[in-house]
């Protein structure tokens, strides 16, 4: 989401495992943006143990600690309520989760709270930055202390905030007898920074993780583990153009469009490249070389990122998104990639009838073009908080 006058956008990712004997992670990570505010606020939480009882005190957690942070809520009375909410355990006898809060306002302006997390990176110009924290303790809970700190983030600056499963890592083997620890993070990432300078947030997190469980003996990682990343950023822009225009006499505005926008360029479905070759005078070739499975192969088109079939492949893809499945190289594989690559989607979606897609023996879930364009939009906004604008013509 853009948070600044200036265009500066907060890239988010985060990845995770569970412990390798449980099916639930004990680990939540939850993002909220509020558009009103130009606000994003992150929240990690690491609940006591490991499997589905950890999994219900962090779910907790990320719930009400979302909720009282975007209702401005008082620090410490927050924490205090969400301490005395969550179950006690029959064993321990304690209630008990850690939590990271990331909260950005219009600007920049971020607030990191931290409570029994290790401490959160700052990467600046590819570099670690220190912030001080000032600690605040509850009179309630004298035993459970939280840092605050305060910064301004600026363009390229990076954010990454982790369960203790990422710095404990490798716990107790030869080569990390005391974890992988911070030290050990921040070197990694001042690595990865060094050699992938543009990568993505959710790439950023994706290698850590996986570096994480690779320090663990037998690679059976013996926590929970997550690792998230904010990257803030001049955002990139994606227009996707689908659907042949109400009005024939717009194709050449649509072409126009197409030819003059900045950034990344997608065209799906068939008649939506004819328009575009058409009026631009360039060719349009069938890749055969790039079918795969079910789905239409792609076609070529100079100027064009990617070209796709237009229905199966757009729900396909809304499909993959939906169910964070990212795995595929198929042409919903490219285009959620490019999706999900990008920060600010436009859609420029005709809304003519294709006759073929009317026939009643086609798939009951085939849907109208225009309806898995929002439902396209939905999934980008609130899973992948990118800024989605939609253009019907």
């Amino acid at each position: 989401m853009s948070i600044a006058p200036d265009n500066l956008f907060i890239d988010t990712g985060f990845a995770q495992c569970c412990h390798y004997a449980e099916k639930a992670c004990g680990d939540a990570v939850a993002f909220k943006r509020i558009p009103a505010e130009e606000r994003l606020i992150a929240v990690l939480a690491d609940g006591l143990g490991h499997g589905l009882k950890a999994n219900i005190l962090a779910l907790m957690t990320t719930t009400m600690a979302l909720r009282f942070s975007a209702e401005d809520r008082e620090l410490v009375h927050s924490a205090e309520i969400i301490m005395d909410a969550l179950p006690v355990c029959q064993v321990r006898q304690i209630s008990y989760a850690t939590f990271t809060i990331v909260d950005t306002r219009l600007g920049g302006e971020t607030r990191v709270v931290e409570m029994g997390n290790p401490e959160f990176l700052l990467f600046r110009g590819g570099a670690p930055l220190q912030i001080e924290g000032q600690p605040v303790v509850s009179p309630k809970y004298r035993d459970r202390t939280m840092t605050v700190y305060r910064f301004r983030a600026q363009p390229q600056d990076r954010v990454l905030f982790f369960s203790d499963g990422v710095t404990q890592a490798g716990l107790g083997s030869p080569n990390y007898p005391l974890g992988w620890r911070n030290s050990g993070v921040e070197k990694y990432v001042r690595s990865q920074l060094a050699s992938d300078p543009e990568i993505s947030a959710q790439e950023l997190s994706e290698r850590l993780l996986r570096e994480a469980i690779a320090h663990e003996p037998e690679l059976r990682p013996s926590d929970d583990i997550t690792a998230a990343c904010l990257h803030f950023r001049e955002p990139r822009r994606m227009l996707l153009f689908t659907g042949p225009p109400f009005d024939q006499n717009r194709d050449a505005e649509c072409a126009r469009l197409f030819r003059e926008f900045r950034g990344t360029r997608v065209i799906s479905g068939g008649t939506s490249a004819e328009i575009i070759s058409r009026e631009l005078g360039v060719p349009l070739e069938l890749d055969l070389d790039s079918a795969s499975g079910d789905l239409p192969p792609l076609s070529r088109l100079k100027g064009a990122d990617l070209v796709t079939e237009g229905i199966f492949t757009l729900s396909r893809a809304a499909r993959y998104l939906e169910s964070g499945e990212f795995q595929h190289n198929d042409p919903a594989g490219q285009l959620v990639e490019l999706m999900r690559r990008n920060d600010i989607i436009n859609f420029l979606v005709g809304t003519r009838i294709n006759e073929a897609h009317q026939d009643p023996n086609l798939p009951v879930d085939l849907e109208l073009r225009r309806n898995i364009v929002k439902r396209l939009a939905a999934v980008l906004r609130d899973r992948y908080m990118k800024d989605v604008e939609i253009h019907f013509v």
